[in-house]
């Protein structure tokens, strides 16, 4: 074998391992976000299915925070600070986002729970978390989470001291093909009421 096709076949395997690398680490985002929702990984709550569950007499105060990227120009506060919930009590709670910009924007929100090792406690029913949500200018909308402490909790006495969890949510403007669809569909709405 030449030389040439040696290093013709190396150039090859390399583009195969570059490939493969570039192919990772565009999954990457997608399945550790997977991963955290489905272990509670780094305080991430989990996902749940509404359904029976025993509710019992522990409570725990379940603090709300808003944070918003410095480049959004969003306001973004939940509509009660804190509540006392009872370990497998379903609650509702709301969060209000306003666009403050003259120009239609898409953000999308990320979240955690603190302390870290509530997490995996901690299920959402319903959220508004990673959707895309357009906001006309000056528009508010009052966003729902439903969620619930996970009654186990109770069982496993190293979380006996946990008495309060924190649920954080921070909004980021989206830059997804999803986000300039929507943004599209406003421009087009727009163009049509002025011709």
């Amino acid at each position: 074998m030449s030389a040439a096709s040696k290093n013709a076949r190396l150039a090859w395997r390399l583009v195969g391992v570059v490939g493969g690398m570039l192919a990772l680490a565009y999954a990457a985002v997608p399945l550790y976000d997977l991963f955290c929702r489905t272990t509670g990984f780094g305080g991430t709550p989990l996902v749940a299915q509404p359904g029976e569950r025993p509710v019992l007499d522990r409570t725990v105060n379940v603090r709300f925070d808003a944070n918003v990227d410095i480049n959004l120009p969003w306001r973004f506060q939940p509509l009660e600070r804190e509540v006392k919930v009872r370990l497998g009590e379903e609650r509702l709670a709301y969060y209000r986002v306003t666009n403050v910009s003259q120009r239609p924007i898409v953000g999308t929100s990320t979240y955690n729970v603190t302390p870290e090792p509530a997490g995996p406690w901690f299920n959402k029913l319903q959220c508004f978390c990673f959707t895309e949500q357009l906001l006309l200018p000056g528009q508010s909308v009052d966003m729902p989470v439903m969620f619930f402490v996970d009654p186990e909790m109770d069982k496993d006495r190293r979380y006996d001291n946990v008495r309060t969890v924190t649920l954080s949510y921070t909004f980021f403007e989206a830059k997804t093909e999803r986000a300039k669809t929507l943004l599209g569909g406003v421009a087009a709405a727009t163009n049509g009421k002025g011709g």
